[in-house]
């Protein structure tokens, strides 16, 4: 099968990072995380004080000329992970103080602007998947497959919740159900590269399928497509 360039977008907490990580080791196709990019912005303003260079748009610019974000793999793992500065932030990138402000980071036109510059950079070329918000809309609106993903809103919250208590992370469902509502206001409502489903975007809503039944479906699209794709 021809190699193409496949985009997941849709909202937080739907699964596109596992669906996409496992759906790239089947093909062997290369994977970016997105969403991890912005997080790893969004880590770097909190600790240089995140209000502050936020206020200013030049603040903003300047601080992301000293931002270099690379994947990079780590052992004992079969996806690569993100790098800040040299850093391995995949971890902390996870955090809730990131997860209440990625959100409000990735409206500010700037950081978009550059965040998309280094996505198309990375994504050149076929045989590539990458998740995030915009990808099929903004960053490669000619991927051959693009999906939208989603799932009911109280079944993101459980997910999420599950997945921040197996880390180790003391939160409520409360507070869960609060972040990803306003993550979800913030995604669809701002002003540069809104999450929108590109028109010709496949939906997969996953609220009752397995991990396993949501990469066959993304793989019958696949084999479903145009052979001389």
């Amino acid at each position: 099968m021809k190699k193409i360039t496949i985009a997941v977008d849709g909202y937080s907490s739907c699964g596109k990072s596992t669906l996409a990580k496992a759906l790239a080791k089947k093909l062997g196709y290369k994977y970016i995380d997105t969403g991890a990019m912005y997080r790893a912005v969004t880590l770097y303003l909190l600790r240089l004080g995140a209000e502050k260079i936020l206020a200013s748009a030049s603040l903003i610019a300047s601080t992301l000329r000293d931002i270099d974000l690379s994947f990079r793999m780590t052992p004992g793992k079969e996806t690569s992970e993100i790098h800040l500065n040299g850093e391995n932030v995949e971890k902390e990138i996870r955090s809730m103080p990131v997860a209440a402000l990625v959100s409000r980071v990735s409206a500010v036109k700037e950081v978009r602007k550059r965040m998309v510059e280094l996505q198309k950079e990375m994504g050149k070329g076929k045989g590539v998947i990458l998740d995030g918000r915009d990808i099929g809309t903004v960053v490669f609106p000619d991927a051959e497959l693009k999906l939208f993903m989603t799932a009911d809103p109280e079944i993101r919250v459980r997910r999420r919740f599950n997945e921040l208590k197996a880390k180790g992370i003391n939160i409520t469902v409360d507070e869960v159900r609060t972040n990803v509502s306003a993550r979800d206001y913030e995604d669809t409502h701002r002003e540069e590269s809104p999450l929108l489903k590109a028109p010709d975007a496949v939906v997969l809503d996953n609220s009752f399928l397995s991990e396993e039944q949501q990469l066959e479906f993304a793989v019958r699209l696949l084999e479903n497509q145009d052979p001389d794709r």
